[in-house]
């Protein structure tokens, strides 16, 4: 059998419908015995933690949520840079930058939610990342 290339697997894939990618999935998982399911809890927090156990959850966190906290003075250049980021239309994107704070990016991974700070705020936004 003829190896595929990536670009070809994920053209196939694109051809797919929900039922038959689902299908795939499970013969998949019983063919090669894994699971394509992340897992569940990777670790629970202590219930009682103080500062220590605040800031070991603050350097493990791997979600971030981009909020933006105020326009600025270029108010349209904030709104192109959420366009961007989130592909909403011009009256979405306008609507969510009036009425701030709002989140731009949820569940980010730190790299990506690093990016879209920057870029709001090279526009002239005033951004939290959490």
């Amino acid at each position: 059998m003829a190896k595929l290339s990536t670009d070809e697997l994920l053209g196939a894939f694109k051809e797919m419908t929900l039922i038959e990618l689902s299908d795939f999935v499970k013969q998949f998982e019983d063919t090669f015995d894994v699971t394509a399911a992340a897992p569940v809890a990777v670790a629970a927090a202590p219930a009682a933690g103080g500062a220590a156990g605040g800031e070991a959850a603050a350097a493990d966190q791997d979600e971030f949520d981009v909020i933006l906290e105020a326009a600025g003075d270029k108010k349209i250049q904030v709104i192109k840079e959420v366009r961007a980021l989130t592909n909403l239309g011009l009256k979405e994107a306008k609507d969510l930058v009036e009425s701030t704070p709002k989140p731009v990016i949820e569940k980010a991974n730190k790299e990506t939610a690093e990016k879209a700070k920057a870029a709001l705020e090279a526009a002239g936004a005033t951004v939290k990342v959490s």
